[in-house]
C-alpha cells in the first residue's frame, strides 16, 4: 500500500517533516486498527486515516516531540463512532420505489380475493355430487374411505367422482395441463396477440 501525504514528495518545513515522520511511524498501524473497527471496509478506513492525519496537522504541535499515537487512535475511533451514530440517526433513505412495493403487497391481497371469487364461481358450476366429494376430501381433509362413510357411497365412487370433479374444476378455471405435467393457467381475458 502506498501512501502520499498532502501531495508533496519532499518535506520543506520542520512541521511537514514531522508529519511525514509521524505518518511513516503510525499510518500502517492506524490503518489496521481502523480497518478492524470498520469490519474490513478498506475505502472508509483510508478516509478515516486521512481525516485523522488532517486533524492532527491542523490541531497538534508536530514539532514538540510529544507522543501522538494515543491521540491519533482516539481521534480515529471517535471519527468511526461519530460516522456510525450519524448514519443510525438519519432516517432511512427512500429510493422512490416504495410505492411500487406497497402496490405489489396490496396486489397480493387483491389477487387472493379475486382467486377466491373465481374459485367460488367455478365450484358452483360443478354438480352437487362433485361439490360434495371435493368438500369432503379437500376442504375437510378426509381420506377417501372417510369421505365414502360420510357420503354413504363406496370408496371407488368417491375416487371416480373426485377425478371427474377435479377435471371439471380445471376446465371451469381454464387450467390446461402441459406435456410435463405442470398446470398452466390462462386467464379468460388473455390473448396471445395482445
Amino acid at each position: 500500500m502506498s501512501w502520499t501525504v498532502m501531495g508533496s514528495t519532499g518535506a520543506d518545513t520542520a512541521r511537514e517533516r514531522a508529519l511525514r515522520a509521524l505518518y511513516d511511524e503510525q499510518a500502517g498501524d492506524l490503518y489496521k486498527y481502523v480497518l478492524r473497527l470498520l469490519g474490513g471496509d478498506r475505502y472508509r478506513a483510508e478516509d478515516v486515516v486521512q481525516e485523522t492525519l488532517l486533524r492532527c496537522w491542523r490541531t497538534q504541535d508536530l514539532v514538540s516531540g510529544e507522543p501522538l499515537r494515543p491521540w491519533l487512535f482516539r481521534v480515529a475511533r471517535n471519527i468511526v463512532v461519530d460516522d456510525y451514530r450519524t448514519r443510525m440517526a438519519r432516517p432511512q433513505e427512500v429510493d422512490g420505489t416504495a410505492w411500487l412495493d406497497e402496490l405489489l403487497a396490496r396486489r397480493d391481497d387483491l389477487d387472493r380475493l379475486l382467486s377466491s371469487v373465481v374459485l367460488r364461481d367455478a365450484f358452483k358450476s360443478l354438480s352437487v355430487k362433485h361439490r360434495e366429494v371435493l368438500y369432503e376430501t379437500y376442504y375437510t381433509g378426509r381420506s377417501t374411505r372417510e369421505a365414502a362413510l360420510a357420503l354413504g357411497i363406496p370408496p371407488g365412487t368417491v375416487k371416480s367422482r373426485l377425478y371427474h370433479a377435479v377435471r371439471a374444476l380445471r376446465t371451469a378455471l381454464d387450467l390446461v395441463a402441459t406435456p410435463d405435467g405442470e398446470i398452466d393457467a390462462a386467464p379468460a381475458w388473455y390473448s396471445p396477440a395482445a
